[in-house]
């Protein structure tokens, strides 16, 4: 067998080891994550537009998780409780944005299953509480409305948006 030089560096590059998916299997796979995954700076932009964002925004963490810290305006429905209070919360015609802490907690994923599998259209909103802070976006606590600086890692600290 003769390797060619691009064959030979596709072996010892672990990043092309398993080949990248065709064109019309990766327009599948990434239109479907965004029929199940919302950006936080799209959802911070839906809700501060004027009107109805199209939308609800549920946050799923527990008592004290919502006092230390929410999302302005969110739903407050526990996972444990989606079952039993869902259909009194929510209108099953309004699609429901879930967020947990953020990436290393999968509680609004779960939440998203719970609602999906009582009939509601739901997104699960990436990065969750943390990014929505670390964007610089508006929060409330228990205490009262607050707002960080938006950390430069994660979002534009000279622009309305990143341009993504």
């Amino acid at each position: 067998m003769v390797m060619t030089s691009h064959s030979a560096a596709t072996a010892a590059n672990p990043v092309l080891r398993v080949a990248p998916a065709s064109p019309a299997a990766a327009a599948a796979h990434f239109g479907a994550s965004l029929a199940f995954h919302a950006d936080v700076s799209d959802v911070a932009a839906a809700l501060a537009a004027d009107g109805d964002p199209g939308f609800v925004v549920l946050d799923s963490r527990s008592t004290a998780s919502w006092d230390q810290g929410h999302i302005p305006g969110a739903v407050h429905l526990p996972t444990t409780l989606i079952p039993e209070q869902a259909a009194a919360l929510l209108d099953p015609a309004v699609p429901v944005v879930t967020y947990c802490w953020g990436p290393g907690c999968d509680g609004a994923t779960r939440a998203a299953l719970a609602l999906a599998q009582l009939g509601f259209q739901v997104k699960e909103m990436l990065g969750g509480f943390e990014y929505w802070v670390r964007e610089g976006f508006a929060y409330e606590t228990w205490e009262g409305g607050a707002r960080r600086a938006a950390d430069p890692l994660t979002a534009p600290v000279d622009a309305a948006d990143c341009g993504c």
